[in-house]
């Protein structure tokens, strides 16, 4: 029989990961153009100006100040948005972009606050606005592990079946997790010092017995667990970031990523939903204002 090479195998899961973020930004092209008809047709009924060289300055300058914030290069924002606004321009029977708009201060300084819809999403802290003085009261995670520690194993294992059972039932049954069967998968939240080994048998996810070795294991702290969990925040980004990191088994961690992130949301209970949701909320609040009152 042939040898699979596993690195042949990761390539394929990074590629696959590549794809549904170039078919996400096609999907957002696709958005953009439709909003970019729309304010055409509300300029002509307005007698407004189709082309406004302020707007497309202040475009390049904001997507220069969000890629900043990420580390990308200004020459990269610039190319990427510059086609944005010709393809816009294109749309609405206009000249191409001017010139002078790729002389724009690079903007390398200090990391701008991210403004818009982007900033709810971000920074939870938001949602708990008059909080922040009893928030850096609370401790973080590394601080409860000697608590838990306490906890019974068995009282530990019951609570973390019975989450994944909320979670993972309805994608079992209908077979989207097949992949995974008899496949050890660790899960380890380094600031709570927990780890445990999970497997798909008997048509549930179960823990194993402590002897029983991870093929491949994901690790990460436990407010960027939640975040992953909560679909609040992209496994590429905390991955890229590395808040999230894969050992073992390459191909096996990338094949369990991709399967966790195409399930269906909507499919988990609303309330269980709401309660993942409030819980990242609070815990990237906690965490930022420990930071701030530390830093």
């Amino acid at each position: 029989m042939k040898k699979t090479d596993p690195s042949r195998g990761a390539l394929t899961g990074v590629r696959r990961m590549i794809d549904g973020v170039d078919d996400a930004l096609l999907t957002l092209i696709v958005a953009r153009r439709r909003l970019v008809s729309l304010a055409a047709r509300i300029k002509q009924d307005k007698g407004v100006p189709i082309r406004d060289p302020d707007r497309e300055q202040e475009v390049l300058q904001r997507a220069r100040r969000l890629g900043n914030h990420f580390g990308l290069p200004a020459a990269s924002s610039d190319r990427l948005m510059t086609a944005l606004i010709q393809d816009a321009c294109g749309q609405q029977g206009l000249s191409q972009v001017s010139d002078r708009l790729a002389a724009i201060d690079t903007d390398q300084g200090a990391r701008p606050p991210i403004t818009g819809m982007l900033a709810n999403t971000m920074n939870s802290q938001t949602r708990f606005p008059t909080a922040s003085r009893w928030l850096r009261l609370l401790p973080p995670p590394s601080r409860l592990s000697p608590f838990l520690r306490r906890i019974p194993i068995g009282w530990q294992v019951r609570l973390f079946e019975a989450a994944m059972r909320r979670v993972l039932s309805a994608p079992i049954e209908k077979g989207a997790l097949d992949m995974l069967v008899d496949r050890r998968l660790g899960i380890e939240v380094s600031d709570l010092d927990l780890r445990w080994v999970v497997v798909l048998r008997e048509g549930r996810m179960q823990v194993c017995k402590p002897d029983e070795i991870a093929e491949a294991t994901v690790r990460g702290t436990a407010t960027d667990l939640m975040l992953l969990a909560s679909r609040r925040e992209d496994a590429d980004t905390l991955f890229f970031q590395r808040r999230l990191l894969l050992t073992g088994d390459t191909e096996l961690g990338l094949t369990a990523r991709n399967l966790l992130d195409q399930l269906p949301w909507q499919e988990i209970p609303l309330g269980l939903r709401i309660a993942m949701q409030r819980g990242t909320d609070l815990a990237v609040a906690a965490r930022t204002a420990y930071h701030a009152s530390t830093a």
